[in-house]
């Protein structure tokens, strides 16, 4: 499991997942929690195994978690392993970076927590019309307000990561520096309210009334721990004058007592003549006087010997062991008030953290809708129409990734026309590396990228909502399963059928290619003849059978489309634009005065 999907699995005793040991798991953390009676099972006994797992592994207390969240998974868009890892939504296919999938596309964050919704945004699109609409709505209204946007994402740049913050607080592992960063970062809020107090839409009004200004939460860190503390909390200079007076008190009397020991050493010297007499200090030995083996006759009786060394003798008196109680006693209890000052303050701010949490949530979401309204501003995006209908029409779309590595104009626009009607299969054939996989992979994100709620690389888009986006694009051996590329192949388009609903959105790339010829047509064809007769989902599915072409013909709803190309001598000169009809007409594309790009 940790080579196969890069994460670790721990097991936890079967009891621990039992009803009545959830129930009572739950009510001694929520006081008020009554087990209702249509409750599902598995979700009081996950989050009473939950919690056991957590006492077990993080050995803290856990009072701060007040709640649990149901996750519901109808509430999403579903997009499998395989989905996310052909559309390259966080990471590319081959080399696993960043560089090159979606979320580089649209990431222009100022604040971790903003990055991770984006995240989330992008591996959860939303299936409800009502909630996509508000998303779109205020990235349209920030995308139109640029100096709104603009002083809002600089302001957001001095927020540091809140949510981790809080956890340290919680956890009892937060430093003065952590502290100062909260206050830094809360800081900011009262100043980004205000510049969205005129902004109109749903969400950005809804952010604004959950952005809680903290100000007395502020204060409490401002008040006590000074601007730039040291990172250990436990040697003192972390609690800034004038917060508290036995810290002020003790602070004098530490500072007093070296000035009484810088005095002491030169009353020493003219008292004894020894001009190169010192007072130094040590953590073995404390504070003592030093004098070298030269003026060894001139030591005065009221010395004490105190150590013996090659070339000189330390000495204590009476009156610098007084100073030195007076000074190592204040500095002891100087730091030890100051590290429990700030362990009070420390769990005041924990007591704040509903109100962080929930301003860190609102943050995070005003981060997100100016990437996106910036990425919409400077990459030409349009706003899409997402209605509940069937229709996904989009005029001159562009693959937001694969636009963004050639540059702004070099990409070749297309159309696409899908509904459950007429046009429900779009069959595309035509050579490799003309530019099939791209163009389906592009219409999959940019429906993906509408029901996020994010502004799309076209002239226009009407998209009916999509519940599920399946793609099977490519495949190799799965040697750790003992699968062939055949197998896996299979495996993937048997997992497709079987989930597949009249609302998905299917992208489907040479099936078949992974056995003979013929074998192959036969199963591209009972695929496409089941997708169309019994399933109904729009789809788009690319081939080298030209034989399925017929199929326009035999079933309705299937539309024949090809990747135009023209051959000139010895080369071919890939057009990259999508004609109506099969292959045979691909040549059709020289009259068109299309613009030309060359193979390398």
């Amino acid at each position: 499991m940790r080579k196969r999907f890069d994460v670790y699995i721990s097991s936890i005793e079967d009891r621990f997942f039992e009803k009545d040991f959830s129930v009572q798991k739950l009510k001694s953390y929520f006081k008020d929690y009554v087990a209702e009676e249509n409750a599902f099972d598995l979700y009081i006994n996950a989050s009473g195994a939950l919690l056991e797992y957590l006492e077990q592994t993080q050995k803290v207390n856990l009072s701060h978690i007040q709640s649990f969240n149901v996750y519901r998974i109808e509430e999403y868009m579903v997009l499998d392993l395989a989905s996310r890892r052909n559309l390259e939504l966080t990471e590319t296919l081959r080399e696993k970076n960043r560089k090159g999938s979606l979320l580089w596309v649209l990431d222009r964050t100022m604040t971790s927590m903003g990055g991770r919704t984006l995240r989330k945004w992008i591996e959860q699109p939303l299936i409800n019309l009502h909630d996509i609409k508000d998303r779109l709505n205020a990235v349209n209204e920030f995308k139109e307000k640029f100096m709104v946007r603009t002083e809002v994402r600089e302001l957001l740049r001095a927020v540091y990561d809140i949510e981790r913050l809080m956890s340290k607080v919680i956890l009892g592992s937060a430093n003065c520096r952590d502290m100062v960063s909260i206050k830094h970062s809360i800081g900011q809020v009262p100043y980004i309210k205000e510049l969205i107090s005129d902004l109109k839409s749903d969400l950005n009004v809804l952010s604004y009334n959950e952005l809680d200004t903290l100000t007395d939460v502020y204060e409490i860190i401002d008040k006590a721990i000074v601007d730039e503390p040291p990172v250990a909390v436990k040697e003192g200079g972390i609690i800034k004058e004038g917060y508290n007076e036995e810290v002020d008190k003790l602070r004098s009397a530490a500072k007093d007592g070296k000035k009484w020991i810088a005095h002491l050493e030169s009353k020493e010297r003219e008292r004894t003549g020894i001009k190169n007499l010192k007072v130094g200090f040590n953590k073995v030995f404390g504070y003592f006087i030093e004098v070298t083996k030269s003026y060894y006759s001139q030591v005065p009786d009221d010395y004490i010997r105190k150590q013996t060394l090659a070339n000189c003798e330390r000495y204590i008196t009476q009156e610098l062991k007084e100073i030195e109680n007076t000074v190592l006693g204040a500095e002891d209890r100087l730091v030890e008030l100051e590290y429990q000052i700030f362990v009070d303050i420390r769990n005041r701010v924990a007591k704040e953290i509903n109100r962080l949490k929930s301003t860190a949530r609102s943050l995070a979401r005003i981060d997100v809708l100016c990437s996106l309204a910036e990425v919409a501003d400077r990459e030409s995006y349009t706003m899409p129409v997402v209605t509940d209908d069937d229709k996904i029409e989009i005029k001159d779309g562009r693959h937001p990734v694969v636009e963004k590595m050639i540059g702004q104009g070099a990409f070749v626009p297309n159309d696409t026309y899908l509904d459950m009607g007429e046009n429900q299969i779009s069959i595309i054939t035509g050579p490799n590396m003309a530019g099939k996989s791209t163009y389906m992979r592009q219409v999959a994100l940019i429906v993906l990228m509408a029901q996020m709620g994010s502004f799309v690389p076209a002239q226009s888009a009407k998209i009916g909502i999509v519940d599920r986006i399946f793609t099977r694009v490519g495949a190799s051996d799965d040697l750790a399963s003992g699968q062939s590329t055949f197998m896996v192949e299979m495996s993937e388009v048997a997992n497709i059928l079987s989930n597949a609903t009249s609302k998905s959105l299917l992208v489907l790339d040479e099936i078949g290619r992974g056995t003979s010829t013929y074998d192959g047509l036969s199963i591209a064809w009972a695929v496409i003849e089941f997708i169309g007769e019994k399933i109904g989902a729009r789809t788009l599915f690319a081939t080298h059978y030209h034989e399925l072409t017929e199929l326009e013909e035999r079933i309705e709803g299937i539309k024949n489309y090809c990747i135009s190309v023209e051959e000139k001598g010895e080369d071919i000169i890939f057009l990259r634009k999508i004609l109506r009809g099969g292959a045979t007409t691909a040549m059709a594309c020289r009259l068109q005065g299309l613009r030309v790009y060359r193979l390398p």
